[in-house]
C-alpha cells in the first residue's frame, strides 16, 4: 500500500503513519514546491501485522484534525492506494472504508 501525503506537514504525518504499532513501512520525499510551500511524500506500507481497525481510527482522526483545526496539522491531501490499485481519498473516507482497505493489505 502506498499513501501519498501533500502539505506542509507531509513529512511529520508520514513519520507518524509508518511508526504506528502494527505497521511496517517507510517513506520518502518525492517533491517539494518551495514557492507554494507544498511538500509531497509517499509512505509505503510493506505490511500491516495487527490492528487494522486501530490504524484506520488513527488515519480517520488525522483527517479530522486537519479539517477541524487548521493550526495543528497542515496537510492538503492524503491518498491511499492499495496493492490491487484501489484508491481512497482520506478526506472523503469513512472509518469503515479505511478499515476495509487496510484489512485487504494485512499480511
Amino acid at each position: 500500500m502506498q499513501i501519498e501525503i501533500q502539505g506542509q506537514d507531509a513529512i511529520k504525518v508520514a513519520q507518524d503513519i509508518v511508526t504506528l504499532d502494527g505497521v511496517q513501512g517507510d517513506f520518502e520525499v518525492v517533491s517539494e514546491v518551495e514557492r507554494e510551500g507544498t511538500l509531497a511524500t509517499i509512505a509505503t506500507i510493506i505490511g500491516i501485522t495487527t490492528g487494522a481497525m486501530t490504524i484506520a481510527e488513527k488515519l480517520y482522526e488525522l483527517n479530522k484534525k486537519s479539517i477541524n483545526s487548521p493550526d495543528t496539522v497542515k496537510i492538503e491531501r492524503v491518498l491511499l492506494v492499495g496493492k490491487n490499485g484501489d484508491r481512497l481519498l482520506l478526506k472523503d473516507a469513512t472509518l469503515e472504508q479505511l478499515q476495509k482497505l487496510l484489512e485487504r493489505e494485512k499480511l
